[in-house]
């Protein structure tokens, strides 16, 4: 009888076991669904089909990034976006990054109102984003301004001959694939790297004096690589008026932008693959109220910037 019984309890014990992980799978099937669902059928900013003024970000380190530039496109082209708030946090990136991101924010900037509003940084390729704008807003502490361009690289000889490692290299002309990091530089390397930085530099240079109200002279002055605060940089004329999101969105009324518009955020969307481990954990993880970063642990702690490649303009305190 006590064999039985035991029996009994054990089936018991397996039916409910099956019967969670049934209901386990379940719940992790429809939300892989429903997440599926919401990144075919979505949008960036799902629902919205009334006027608002437009906010998107750009924070961290400045890359390529075709996925910011096809909601750049899609907000200039959208008759629903009246005015546009570009809210920058960045110390900068790579040059043609911020290239890319200026020339799509002045596309919009020739068919609705733009204004940037700066939080902690807008650095280097940062502020030349900023500067595709019609009008700049940054706090009073915000830092502003290292208008520069840079090329960074490793030299390894010394580790290389504590180690008893060499290199040997057959190439069709001095300066190819050089500066290495595995060789000396020579003066003749120094200068083939220092007449493209400066071509770049020039051309940001002339950027700015092209959207600020300084001269070319004017620019030159702060254009050394130094940094400013919000104040400094109104005095400057770098930067237009101080303050928050409420005076950005007083300059846009004073463009015409209606006073009770909502400003919407048009995020970036979250890629999402059917039943998917990594795309499921994160809606899921937020159905069971658990945190998640918003950005990657490069992103977090900065260290993507090590592997930033070309011309570089970003600023980085040591």
């Amino acid at each position: 009888m006590a064999a039985m019984a035991n029996e009994i309890i054990d089936r018991r014990r397996l039916r409910r076991k099956l019967t969670f992980w049934r209901i386990a799978t379940l719940l992790v099937a429809a939300v892989a669904i429903i997440a599926a669902s919401l990144r075919i059928f979505g949008d960036d900013v799902a629902g919205v089909t009334s006027d608002h003024i437009a906010k998107i970000r750009i924070e961290g380190t400045i890359v390529e990034d075709e996925e910011l530039l096809e909601r750049l496109r899609k907000i200039g082209e959208s008759d629903d976006v009246q005015g546009v708030i570009i809210a920058v946090d960045s110390p900068g990136g790579t040059v043609t990054g911020g290239e890319s991101i200026y020339e799509a924010i002045r596309e919009i900037a020739e068919k609705k109102p733009v204004v940037t509003q700066v939080g902690t940084l807008a650095a280097s390729a940062g502020y030349m984003i900023a500067t595709a704008s019609d009008h700049i807003v940054a706090r009073q502490s915000s830092i502003v301004g290292s208008i520069g361009v840079l090329v960074q690289f490793p030299e390894f000889t010394g580790l290389m001959e504590k180690i008893g490692v060499g290199l040997e290299e057959i190439k069709s002309s001095p300066l190819k694939a050089e500066p290495s990091p595995f060789n000396k530089t020579t003066e003749e390397e120094r200068e083939m790297i220092r007449a493209v930085i400066m071509d770049s530099y020039n051309w940001f240079v002339d950027l700015v004096a092209e959207r600020r109200p300084l001269d070319r002279t004017q620019v030159l002055a702060v254009a050394d690589g130094s940094i400013f605060t919000g104040r400094q940089a109104v005095k400057k004329k770098l930067v237009d008026e101080l303050g928050g999101e409420e005076i950005s969105r007083n300059w846009l009324e004073s463009k015409g932008i209606e006073t009770e518009l909502d400003i919407i955020e048009w995020k970036k969307k979250r890629d999402v693959a059917f039943f998917g481990p990594v795309e499921v954990s994160s809606p899921l993880g937020r159905l069971l109220g658990l945190s998640e970063g918003d950005q990657d642990l490069l992103e977090r702690t900065g260290l993507e910037r090590i592997f930033l490649d070309g011309l570089v303009s970003v600023w980085h305190p040591k």
